[in-house]
């Protein structure tokens, strides 16, 4: 079973930066796109950020200019630099994947979230 493990969320002010990762571990094959959504509370899930096997990146435009997606192929592991963050930013952020397994299935799956907070 392939998993994907958030990390790095917490309480920031308003300006404040977050550095966030997530890591694929199990019967990993390889990895293709990575991305990262959000969603706050009585919202819908959105999009943010991500990044292709060969390190492509997309980003909503809400976060152009503040948050910078990466990813280290090595470790399979997905980052996700935020800077000037602002409280709309606030909601739980999830990973996403797509691998192959060591059984050659292709999959999509996704973390438990992390919690991002920006308030004063």
């Amino acid at each position: 079973q392939v998993q994907l493990v958030e990390s790095g969320g917490g309480l920031v002010q308003p300006g404040g930066s977050l550095r966030l990762s997530c890591a694929a571990s199990g019967s990993i094959f390889s990895i293709g796109a990575m991305g990262w959504y959000r969603q706050a509370p009585g919202k819908q899930r959105e999009f943010v950020a991500s990044a292709t096997s060969v390190g492509t990146t997309t980003y909503t435009d809400s976060v152009k200019g503040r948050f910078t997606v990466s990813r280290d192929n090595a470790k399979n592991t997905l980052y996700l630099q935020m800077d000037s963050l602002k409280p709309e930013d606030t909601a739980v952020y999830y990973c996403n994947a797509e691998a192959i397994t060591i059984a050659r299935v292709r999959i999509n799956i996704w973390g438990q979230g992390t919690q991002v907070t920006v308030s004063s």
